[in-house]
């Protein structure tokens, strides 16, 4: 499994679209594609945008398919992180 720090990878409070579609196409897509599977760790992140969210994430599930979900994990997010996880997905899945 890979384990993708976010707060490497952005300021404590991640908005910025770029770097969650950078991430996406150059960490994400690549192991995912090929049946992998990815932990998104979101410790030292105080908080993001569901953008950010949307931008990291929707695609792989439209793309990919929604069982993607299985190989993907979401750690250290607070209640206000997850709860944006969860809208992004449900929608994703719906656009799908």
């Amino acid at each position: 499994m890979k384990t993708i720090v976010v707060a490497e990878k952005t300021p404590q409070f991640a908005e910025d679209k770029d770097i969650a579609a950078k991430v996406r196409e150059d960490e994400l897509r690549p192991v995912l594609s090929s049946g992998g599977r990815v932990r998104l760790d979101f410790s030292g992140i105080a908080g993001a945008t569901q953008s950010f969210i949307h931008a990291m994430i929707s695609d792989l599930i439209r793309s990919l398919g929604s069982d993607v979900l299985d190989r993907m994990e979401f750690a250290n997010c607070d209640e206000a992180l997850q709860s944006i996880i969860e809208i992004v997905v449900e929608y994703s899945q719906y656009e799908a």
